[in-house]
């Protein structure tokens, strides 16, 4: 008979409108990695919202039985208490405490009253050994990437002595180095016997480190899949998440000619008066009409700042170098002048910084562009609907009407809506930032095919991705930078992923 630690049993969570889970069920294992995967908006979040107390006991249907004893969560201090922890892909850490303040925030090792700094500082000490972090516990978690704060949550999880782990995206925002070291920790917790629980999109992560993989499909249970009786391919994982076979995640691109060369920088030198240093070094690089040029490089490689300090300097970076557009130079000062001159930007930020979550879609899409439906200085409401929908045929975007609050959509079709809202300026040239980061294959098929019909069309792309196969698979040409450089151009059909990692390793 198997040993279960967690049994969730016909579990319905409903939504106005939306039955978000339909009579789920889930069982994990003691002490094995057990992966959930799905589309964006199968229900995979909001099963484990359920199981960690965000939603607590009577507001859903079913039962959660952990270690034989059924639970009823009022919160997320029940489900920590019965030794179970979640960590989400926004990490919630407080920046400006050190690492130690807030591996135990909330949960503090206290002497009476008192709250005893020398045990807590020692007990984090220890709990980030059992990560394999070297970071020192009285330094401010601001002083650490992005890699080191993913391994001092897991430190923060396993100082409440937990017994279930919950991961949703945890290598989303991580370079493949510090994934694999993710990846290797979660081996060694389960050898002491804490069992997993991982949400990813990343399927050859998945194929490598599950134990059993089950898939959700519109909030029912589709299958569970034991990855340790027989290797479980990509292409099985993907028929199941969406239901159909995709043989080819990036779809084929008509052959055409390239036109002119429609941007371009040259000798694009950045300093960023934040930091006290220059960031990007003579930068050159140029694309032309109907392209789609890819960026490759590590985290901190100056990707994200390079697109920042062309498209109208928001962060007020001191800039030298030349920048033309169409052939003409230009020297733009805000985000507006760059959008009136048919250039947008996808932020690989979106719930931050591309869209306005607490709006509808429609609100999102015409917000940069609001003088196209716009009459006498007042919004022209059934243009702006005629608008949205539009949009929302035009690129898929799965929600009821255009009136849906962006926040409550799927990552797949957040992102579909910040897409629409560059288009809608009308660019010649469009930015695209990690466009498909923490959404699911169907949703990825879907934008790549969006990006096919745009270049197809005339359009200029630059996307810019950590994904070396998404580089590779939709990408006409590469530019490799390291380190604030380019130190590399290559046309994608002589690149492999050996040879753009060689060159943005390059010191």
């Amino acid at each position: 008979m198997e040993d279960y630690i967690l049994e969730m049993n016909d579990i319905t969570k409903e939504f106005p409108g939306v039955k978000a889970l339909d009579t789920v069920n889930f069982k994990v294992k003691r002490g094995e990695i057990h992966c959930l995967v799905g589309e964006n908006g199968a229900g995979k979040s909001t099963l484990m919202k359920v199981l960690s107390g965000v939603y607590p006991h009577g507001t859903y249907s079913g039962s959660i039985v952990l270690n034989g004893v059924e639970q009823h969560f009022s919160n997320i201090a029940d489900s920590e208490k019965a030794g179970i922890a979640i960590i989400y892909q926004e990490l919630a850490l407080i920046p400006e405490l050190t690492v130690y303040e807030n591996i135990y925030f909330g949960h503090e090792i206290m002497s009476g009253k008192t709250i005893n700094w020398n045990q807590t500082i020692i007990n984090a000490q220890k709990v980030l050994k059992q990560v394999g972090s070297s970071a020192n516990p009285v330094a401010k978690v601001k002083e650490y990437g992005v890699g080191t704060q993913q391994l001092i949550e897991i430190a923060k999880a396993l100082s409440k002595n937990v017994k279930l782990l919950i991961l949703d995206e945890p290598t989303a925002a991580l370079t493949e180095a510090d994934s694999e070291n993710l990846l290797n920790l979660l081996r060694e917790l389960k050898k002491q016997g804490v069992s997993c629980i991982m949400i990813s999109h990343k399927l050859k992560e998945i194929i490598s480190i599950a134990d059993t993989i089950t898939t959700l499909r519109d909030g029912k249970t589709i299958c569970s899949m034991d990855a340790k009786e027989r290797r479980i391919s990509e292409s099985e994982i993907i028929k199941y998440m969406v239901g159909r076979e995709i043989d080819n995640v990036y779809p084929p691109r008509e052959k055409h000619e390239y036109g002119d060369v429609s941007f371009e920088v040259k000798d694009w030198t950045v300093f960023d008066p934040a930091a006290g240093r220059e960031i990007l070094h003579n930068v050159s690089l140029n694309v032309r009409k109907g392209e789609i040029v890819g960026i490759a490089g590590l985290m901190g490689a100056g990707r994200t700042e390079f697109a920042l300090s062309v498209f109208g300097n928001p962060q007020n970076y001191k800039i030298e170098g030349r920048l033309l557009v169409n052939g003409k130079e230009k020297n733009y000062r805000h985000p507006e002048k760059a959008i009136r001159d048919g250039l947008a930007y996808v932020t690989e930020d979106r719930k931050g910084n591309g869209l306005v979550l607490i709006k509808d879609i429609k609100e999102n899409i015409t917000m940069a562009n609001l003088k196209a439906i716009c009459s006498s200085g007042i919004i022209n409401q059934n243009e702006e609907v005629r608008v949205a929908n539009g949009y929302l045929k035009s690129i898929n975007i799965k929600a009821p009407s255009v009136d849906q609050i962006v926040g409550n959509l799927s990552g797949g079709n957040q992102q579909k809506v910040s897409i629409a809202k560059s288009l809608f300026i009308g660019p010649h040239t469009l930015i695209l930032d990690e466009p498909t980061r923490g959404i699911d294959v169907g949703a990825k098929y879907e934008i790549y095919t969006i990006m096919n019909q745009l270049v197809e069309a005339g359009m200029s792309i630059i996307m810019i991705s950590s994904e070396l196969l998404e580089i590779l698979g939709m990408s006409d040409r590469v530019y490799v930078m390291s380190e604030g450089k380019i130190t590399g151009e290559i046309k994608t059909e002589d690149a492999t992923e050996e040879i753009i990692m060689g060159m943005a390793t390059v010191g």
